[in-house]
């Protein structure tokens, strides 16, 4: 193909257009464009808090507000619902093509779409069952590391998913075309998705691409550096310490999938630790109780126990020596509405200690909300954020305030008198110095560097980083934060 036919309304080809997590870290939708009229869209997810899409779409607006005309295919990088929640809206638009992801992604992705069919557009089982029917139709799992010839029209297109390490299936995604034809070069534009930190449990780190032309990156810590593995194990210790010294409970808003599964597993190693050196340890750790008060939580750790050959190495031999870390003895999972209730009532009104997980991660609703108005005026009990909160959402407010402050839960008023803390190192994300690594751990770097996913402090901070770290390889390529 002739260069001069990649070109149409001055645009060249390929080309990316961005349709989300540019003015903040929700809302993830890419769209690469390797030709004139198609186009493969990378990710479609809801907008959280604050968040906006450069069209107008938000968290109280789900309309698509791009023109899908061109999108032949969709490819999700993993099934976080700022990733994938407006899945829904973008096949009542009329998107009719495939939709690519790893295959463990292609388990999750359906549990994942139902939840947010049911809360967001209909709880009738025929509907529900209807949508489902039409996602498991258009998904196409693929395997890591393999290229993947897909349709899009006259044009060669490839697509390789590599491990991103951010939860069980996630990836980013290089996409591959051939500006000149197949005679000449290829140009890779690589989609990082979400990158999961170098020391995460569970899962393999990610490792950087060889090259790229172009690459698009998140930012979502691009400001700051986690705590190490072995300081936030320490530091939840002492959180739990705490549970069992002052008969408290300590409250984990965390996301469904991937966060509540590392804490599970960190949580299993602390209590199989403390349980077998009980000589100097005056605390009951064999009656701390672990509680998984999320039904779709619970799906997602099932899917995840029978996933086993994605997990690294470490948590293999734990599963090799009988031991269960998704599964331990003192793990309880609340299933019903009913017991739910129960639960807050008994742990609010008890002198039990336990540790409860629950969604939403940003107590933007959930059952985590009824957890927070029975306990947070209680200075027993501690609220533990373990991963990131964005402008406008209850956890944000929790967080910045503290003990003394206030919030505002279901349209009343809640003092917080709970203690507060957060560990940063079990965010599923990673950090600055993860980024930069997956950067700079390429043979080639990209000519652009596109910046997204991120608070702005943390954009601009990241790509100062970047600038310094190219200037000192030599490299004269650009690194910009599109808006749109």
């Amino acid at each position: 193909m002739d260069r001069d036919d990649q070109r149409e309304g001055g645009v060249v080809f390929p080309a990316i257009r961005h349709h989300g997590a540019v003015k903040g870290v929700t809302g993830s939708a890419h769209e690469w464009q390797p030709g004139p009229g198609v186009s493969v869209l990378i990710d479609c997810g809801l907008f959280q808090g604050r968040d906006a899409g450069p069209g107008g779409a938000s968290a109280d607006d789900l309309r698509m507000d791009f023109d899908i005309s061109c999108v032949r295919a969709l490819v999700v990088t993993h099934v976080h619902i700022d990733h994938i929640g407006r899945l829904p809206w973008l096949l009542a638009a009329g998107f009719s093509g495939p939709i690519y992801c790893s295959e463990p992604s292609a388990r999750l992705l359906p549990i994942v779409l139902e939840d947010a069919f049911r809360l967001g557009i209909s709880r009738q089982p025929d509907r529900v069952e209807a949508f489902l029917e039409t996602v498991r139709r258009r998904l196409v799992p693929l395997t890591y590391d393999t290229w993947h010839r897909i349709a899009l029209g006259a044009l060669p297109v490839e697509l390789s998913l590599r491990r991103a390490g951010h939860i069980l299936g996630s990836a980013y995604v290089t996409c591959r075309c051939w500006p000149d034809g197949r005679e000449g070069a290829p140009h890779d534009t690589v989609f990082s998705g979400d990158l999961g930190a170098r020391d995460a449990p569970i899962l393999p780190a990610p490792v950087s691409p060889e090259s790229a032309d172009v690459l698009v990156i998140e930012s979502t810590y691009g400001d700051r550096q986690h705590q190490g593995r072995e300081s936030r194990t320490r530091r939840l210790e002492a959180v739990l310490e705490k549970a069992l010294s002052d008969q408290g409970t300590v409250l984990i808003p965390a996301f469904s999938i991937g966060r509540t599964q590392e804490l599970l597993y960190e949580l299993e190693e602390i209590i199989h630790t403390r349980r077998s050196d009980p000589v100097n340890d005056t605390l009951a750790w064999d009656a701390l109780p672990v509680i998984l008060d999320s039904p779709l939580a619970s799906r997602f750790t099932q899917v995840y126990r029978t996933l086993t050959p994605f997990w690294e190495q470490e948590a293999r031999e734990r599963l090799a020596v009988g031991r269960q870390p998704l599964g331990f003895e003192q793990l309880l999972t609340v299933d019903d509405h009913d017991a739910h209730c129960r639960m807050v009532h008994h742990l609010a009104s008890s002198y039990r200690p336990a540790v409860v997980i629950a969604a939403s991660g940003m107590c933007a609703g959930g059952r985590i909300t009824r957890y927070l108005k029975a306990m947070l005026g209680d200075a027993r009990h501690n609220v533990l954020f373990v991963g990131y909160q964005a402008r406008g959402t209850p956890g944000r407010v929790i967080q910045s305030r503290g003990q003394g402050g206030e919030v505002v839960l279901d349209g009343q008023t809640y003092p917080i008198a709970a203690g507060i803390d957060s560990i940063s190192g079990y965010s599923a994300h990673a950090d600055q110095q993860d980024l930069l690594r997956f950067v700079m751990g390429m043979q080639r770097l990209p000519a652009e560097i596109r910046v997204v996913h991120g608070d702005d402090r943390a954009k601009r901070a990241f790509k100062a980083r970047l600038e310094t770290a190219c200037a000192e390889r030599g490299h004269r390529g650009r690194v910009i934060c599109p808006e749109g």
